[in-house]
């Protein structure tokens, strides 16, 4: 097995394609005196379902300082990426992302991010329409917490990253499954892996970016695509799971850098034995 890897930097204040918490000053950028701008965006680390939809009904900002608990005191964003609020996770990937809104804020620091679900969420297992169920506990909205200052006159860039394959729960043997959503906010410049893996034919392909104990994961798209964001620095061991006609794949010791995206060469996966000889 080989590492197959090239570098290329890029501007943390100028691109969204890392979609991590980046920063663009203008000189006419359009906000108020003494404010910031928040743009929220939603991917995912998906899961081996044909689609998982949840009903997102906004994504509230709390200032630091501010009681949690005091309703007001929380800033609200709505939902824009779907006029029914409904968005399917397992689109999100190989660099997509569902655009949930903006708002401006009073500069300082926010210190939590809640996105708040509704009652519409479900999975599809082929033609096989799956109700998740939601405990009634997630009703006031998941939090999440951040800790990030926002300067005065500035746009910065908030990614949630909802985990769906460790968020989807099937409880026991009663046929049910239950949305217990695993979250993480991007908030600060971080690294990400991008590549290509072929041929097509291997989806569904998982990929699970390894470092020490911890991992991050997301599928290829369409065109074998993948791009995995908000990673620590440091190098990672990245683990490719295709279907079950082709081999699997490990390519070690990959480096990441802050701020950096790190663009694996086309990643070409061989036929499984007992398949190959039946071509």
């Amino acid at each position: 097995m080989k590492t197959y890897f090239k570098n290329f930097n890029v501007l943390f204040l100028a691109a969204l394609s890392i979609f991590a918490f980046s920063c663009n000053q203008e000189d006419d950028n359009g906000i108020s005196e003494g404010n910031a701008r928040v743009n929220v965006f939603l991917v995912d680390a998906p899961a081996d379902y044909d689609a998982v939809w949840v009903e997102v009904l906004g994504v509230q900002i709390l200032p630091k300082g501010e009681n949690e608990d005091n309703g007001s005191a929380w800033i609200n964003i709505g939902n824009d990426a779907a006029d029914d609020n409904m968005i399917n996770l397992l689109e999100l990937v190989g660099g997509n992302a569902a655009n949930l809104g903006e708002v401006e804020v009073p500069a300082g620091e926010i210190s939590q991010i809640r996105l708040i679900l509704g009652d519409n969420n479900y999975l599809m297992k082929g033609d096989d329409k799956i109700d998740l169920k939601t405990p009634s506990a997630q009703q006031s909205g998941l939090k999440i917490k951040i800790d990030k200052p926002l300067m005065a006159g500035i746009s910065y860039d908030l990614v949630l990253d909802f985990d769906a394959g460790r968020s989807i729960v099937k409880a026991g043997n009663s046929g049910q499954y239950i949305l217990k959503p695993v979250l993480r906010a991007i908030a600060e410049e971080s690294a990400t892996i991008e590549g290509v893996i072929t041929p097509i034919e291997a989806a569904p392909v998982r990929v699970i970016a390894i470092i020490n104990d911890d991992s991050v994961s997301t599928f290829t798209s369409e065109n074998g695509s993948f791009m995995i964001r908000g990673l620590i620095e440091g190098e990672y061991t990245l683990s490719i799971l295709p279907n079950e006609l082709y081999l699997a794949d490990t390519l070690r010791n990959i480096p990441t850098v802050k701020g950096q995206v790190t663009t694996l060469e086309l990643i070409e996966l061989e036929l499984a034995p007992e398949t190959d000889g039946g071509e």
